[in-house]
């Protein structure tokens, strides 16, 4: 389903309606207009009217209309003191918050979603090697929370939900977010998906989820895609979809669960792992040109685990003495938390 991705405003929703916000403002100026109106009947003796000398009460309703949205017309004038001052302190004052009702109304309902399309497109050319999270539930938001604890820059990240009020909590972290649905291309195209670094995705439904990442694929073939997955006879589907990393959260606690009864330390170790504020830091990165040729028990202030080669899988334990190649990736355990790569 696609569609002008232009359309897609990033942004916040207010408190009130259009409607409601119209009929506010509207109210207000209707009773600043009363005030104006009340002062003016009251103290009518203060006016004169130069055309027929009477100042009656649709000469006041005439007077404090074109007086708040003008300076007058001279044909009916104050001649007190009195009348003066209160057109000095009140009716002025008025005549000022009425304009910045005016304009406050045509900046919301004229100027402000041309100036919100403006600003996604500023917003969307800007994006470029960022997250985009899909779905800001509970998952949604550990992983965004776990990206900023990582050294992620807030700019670089961007959620994606349906719900206006789990996009305020995102907003209120800092991150960029749209409101809408990551399933529709347009939503996934609006958000950068082409010049994405990685995509997660959290929707809550394994098809929803599903719909995400083959839509997602499509607009980019290269992107990485991890996505959160509950029933365990859809991971494999998840992967044939073009996920690069399928977690299945149920089975993936089960396990640490199961551990936990007799080897505890050993899952406070691998939390530690997976979590930025763990004392010790699992990561994967391309190996440096002065480590080609080294043993990958060689590394420098880190434990080398394995070498990715060429689609293949070469685990430390498996060879000692293996040796790192150009192209190789590495997995390592660093201390002190993410390292940036």
């Amino acid at each position: 389903m696609d569609s002008d991705n232009s359309t897609i405003l990033i942004q916040r929703r207010g408190p009130l309606s259009v409607w409601q916000s119209l009929g506010m403002r509207a109210l207000l100026v209707i009773v600043l207009l009363g005030i104006a109106l009340a002062g003016h009947w009251v103290d009518r003796d203060g006016l004169r009217d130069n055309v027929d000398g009477q100042v009656s009460f649709v000469d006041v309703v005439y007077f404090t209309t074109v007086t708040i949205t003008t300076v007058g017309y001279g044909d009916i004038v104050p001649v007190t003191d009195r009348a003066r001052l209160f057109d000095t302190l009140v009716v002025t004052p008025i005549r000022v918050f009425v304009w910045l009702i005016f304009l406050g109304t045509a900046y919301t309902f004229v100027l402000r979603h041309t100036w919100e399309r403006f600003r996604t497109r500023m917003v969307q050319r800007a994006l470029h090697g960022h997250h985009i999270v899909c779905g800001f539930g509970h998952g949604g938001e550990a992983a965004v929370r776990e990206l900023l604890r990582q050294g992620t820059k807030a700019a670089d990240i961007l959620v994606i939900d349906p719900i206006a009020a789990r996009i305020d909590i995102a907003v209120a972290l800092g991150v960029t977010a749209i409101t809408g649905d990551a399933a529709v291309s347009a939503v996934l195209e609006a958000a950068g998906t082409k010049k994405a670094h990685a995509i997660l995705v959290s929707a809550g439904r394994d098809d929803a989820a599903s719909l995400i990442v083959l839509s997602a694929r499509q607009l980019n073939p290269d992107v990485a895609i991890s996505v959160s997955v509950r029933a365990v006879e859809n991971e494999a589907l998840l992967r044939q979809a073009g996920a690069t990393c399928v977690i299945n959260p149920v089975t993936f606690g089960g396990h640490l669960l199961a551990r936990g009864a007799s080897n505890r330390d050993a899952v406070v170790y691998l939390q530690d792992l997976v979590s930025a504020d763990g004392h010790v830091f699992i990561r994967q990165r391309d190996a440096h040109a002065s480590e080609i040729g080294k043993p990958l028990r060689a590394l420098a202030g880190a434990v080398g685990l394995r070498i990715l080669r060429a689609g293949s899988v070469i685990d430390a334990t498996d060879d000692h003495d293996i040796i790192i190649a150009e192209n190789d990736r590495l997995l390592e355990i660093v201390s002190g938390g993410p390292v940036p790569t």
